[in-house]
């Protein structure tokens, strides 16, 4: 029987519930159990697919294609056995649309729809499904303590804890410990009042995690588990870090993991984190320093390109360099010439993906001055799009352009894709802005790279399968063209035969790609695209 853990936050937002969980995941692993993550979202938005980045921050593709809060990134950069799905991320909206559907369907037999239970069985039933198969499945439930749109999911856990027992289901409490300077101590007040909103709704925490830029003594601890009814030494200490991937140590060194085991009974070797211990020792000796411009629109939020940060990172540990980004703003670029004195003092250029018209002149004038100053570059998704347009329009002469831009361009080399079989039965591909149906490719896809490209050398295969998440597609009747002008397709996609990649042959390193390799970039090894990519900078500096 799968036994479960969720993962409840309080005081503040933004404490790190997901690394929190995901790191105790790791943990746990390590000793050999099989572990899977789940999300649960408390806004009303179906899924965050549609959700501003400004706002949400970036939005993580599965496998599968689920469009999901980026948290579960996390869950799978810190996991190396398990993938995230569809059923490991759900929100309120979605909820409430699935017992809707069931209501207008008629399955409650006209009866009256409520929270308790309809909404908290949906609940219910996800989560048990999210941990079908598993040893240990961490449900993270999002918001803060106290929130009201997160009533229901708290609900919901206090029946999932009495219904699966004491020996099959715990809950862990992350709050805040502030330092108060003037005072000269940590306030554990906070953290009192928070768990007391948990006993006010019937939950009663098994683990705290106090988060804390300062050390915590005996006696504070001591203070912390008299007044929450915690044993003492299930008040865990997550004090400040250098990295989010020493937090698997911290909460080992602590005993952390005993506590889940012994709860649950499971006999279970002790962790190796010697991976984990690897991943640390490469960032903390990194040599010497890479500054790469990355230039996006939503540059103002970081977190809308966690997982393109992340990679950096993990090349950065993997080539023993320290990776620091230099974020620029694509539409500034456009007007602002300090900008452009900044991006030539970088020593990489990276376009990650995006949607809309807005500041891809400014993306475009970034891919120039890297095409024609030999700086190592990397497009992601729209930034592939613009590098072939930015070609197009500089080399070969075109008037080319998206349709995602303009509905009439004269010279679409980016466009939807409707698809026909011919009179042989083979299938066809032209661009069409006429076809407002075109449908978002998501999730893992199978690509087949050309051979002797600068791409099947870096991957060391032509076949590989790697996440997209886009609607527009490169028109292949510009193909021929792009290569004799020397920007050459390294790779298609397996079943639709759609350019999945380009490089340039007479440049030091120029790759664009149009799926996400970020989605599946590990601090363990990289990403082969990533670490090349910044290997490329090292060599060129």
């Amino acid at each position: 029987m799968t036994k479960f853990i969720f993962v409840t936050g309080g005081v503040v937002s933004s404490l790190g519930k997901g690394i929190t969980a995901a790191s105790l995941a790791a943990v746990l692993e390590a000793r050999g159990l099989k572990v899977t993550m789940t999300k649960m979202d408390p806004y009303i938005n179906v899924d965050p697919g549609t959700m501003s980045p400004f706002q949400h921050g970036e939005v993580f593709v599965t496998e599968d294609g689920a469009e999901t809060d980026l948290d579960l990134g996390y869950y799978e950069r810190f996991l190396r056995h398990s993938k995230m799905s569809k059923v490991n991320n759900f929100t309120s909206g979605r909820v409430y649309q699935t017992v809707l559907a069931k209501e207008r369907r008629g399955d409650y037999l006209g009866g009256t729809v409520q929270v308790i239970p309809h909404i908290t069985d949906e609940i219910k039933s996800r989560v048990k499904a999210s941990g079908k198969g598993f040893d240990i499945a961490i449900i993270e439930i999002g918001g803060t303590v106290g929130d009201i749109e997160s009533l229901p999911f708290m609900e919901a856990v206090r029946q999932l804890q009495v219904e699966l027992g004491h020996d099959n289901a715990m809950l862990m409490h992350l709050t805040l410990l502030p330092y108060i300077k003037s005072a000269s101590e940590l306030k554990t007040k906070p953290t009192q009042h928070s768990v007391k909103e948990l006993l006010s709704i019937g939950i009663q925490p098994d683990i705290l995690v106090c988060r804390t830029e300062h050390d915590v003594d005996a006696d504070t601890k001591r203070k912390i588990a008299l007044f929450t009814n915690v044993p003492e030494r299930a008040v865990v200490v997550c004090k400040d870090a250098r990295s989010i991937y020493e937090i698997p140590r911290t909460f080992y060194e602590q005993n952390l993991d005993d506590l889940v085991c012994e709860r649950f009974g499971f006999d279970v070797p002790e962790a190796d984190l010697s991976d984990w211990d690897k991943v640390i020792e490469g960032l903390m000796s990194a040599e010497g320093e890479i500054v790469v411009a990355m230039v996006g629109k939503y540059v103002e939020l970081p977190d809308a390109y966690k997982s393109v940060n992340e990679a950096l990172l993990h090349a950065g540990i993997h080539n023993r360099t320290k990776v620091k980004i230099h974020y620029i703003d694509a539409e500034k670029l456009e007007t602002q010439a300090n900008l452009m004195d900044e991006l030539k003092s970088c020593d990489a250029v990276l376009v990650p993906g995006g949607f809309g018209e807005r500041g891809t002149v400014g993306k475009m004038m970034a891919i120039k001055y890297a095409r024609e100053n030999n700086k190592p570059y990397l497009g992601i998704c729209l930034g592939m799009q613009l590098a072939v347009i930015e070609f197009a329009r500089n080399v070969l002469g075109l008037s080319a352009n998206s349709t995602e831009f303009d509905r009439k361009a004269s010279e679409p080399i980016i466009g939807l894709i409707t698809e026909w079989f011919d009179e042989k039965g083979e299938l066809q591909i032209r661009s069409d802005d006429s076809d407002l149906g075109g449908t978002m490719r998501l999730g893992a896809q199978e690509a087949e790279l050309v051979l002797g490209s600068k791409l099947a050398k870096i991957y060391g295969t032509r076949n590989i399968t790697e996440r997209h998440r886009h609607r527009y597609e490169m028109n292949n009747r510009y193909i021929e063209s792009l290569e004799a002008a020397g920007m050459k397709i390294s790779g298609y996609s397996a079943r639709q035969h759609l350019v999945e990649a380009v490089e340039i042959d007479d440049h030091p390193w120029f790759v664009a790609v149009q799926y996400h390799p970020e989605f599946t970039s590990s601090p363990r090894g990289g990403h082969p695209l990533f670490n090349s990519f910044i290997k490329a900078a090292i060599d060129l500096k």
